[in-house]
């Protein structure tokens, strides 16, 4: 699975649990740590830690892809999952305000996504 395949299934991941604000920035043109982000939210911590932890079971299980590292899944105000290639950042709404990836990756281009809607 290439890293784009490994975006749109997080992001379909991230959509299926009800995440919201689903972001993805090819940043590879100028980062040394990673070729993609995905930027994403959670209403409560326990909706943000659920989809953390959907993601993890769902690529490995269907992909058979384990995170190099997770961080903050305990805490749920913010949660990275590491795949090396592509980073999850999951935020609370205040968190992801206060810490403004989005800024801080200006440069990062917008990555489509196709994303099915769950009914």
């Amino acid at each position: 699975m290439d890293s784009k395949d490994l975006i749109q299934k997080i992001s379909q991941v991230i959509n299926d649990k009800k995440g919201l604000n689903v972001l993805a920035l090819s940043v590879g043109h100028f980062s040394t740590v990673t070729d993609f982000l995905i930027i994403a939210e959670g209403n409560v911590e326990r909706h943000v830690m659920a989809i953390a932890q959907a993601i993890v079971s769902e690529i490995r299980d269907e992909c058979g892809i384990r995170p190099h590292h997770v961080e903050g899944l305990h805490s749920g105000d913010w949660i990275l999952i590491d795949y090396c290639d592509v980073l999850v950042h999951l935020f609370m709404p205040g968190m992801r305000e206060k810490f403004q990836l989005e800024q801080l990756w200006s440069g990062g281009k917008t990555v489509d996504l196709n994303l099915s809607l769950t009914v």
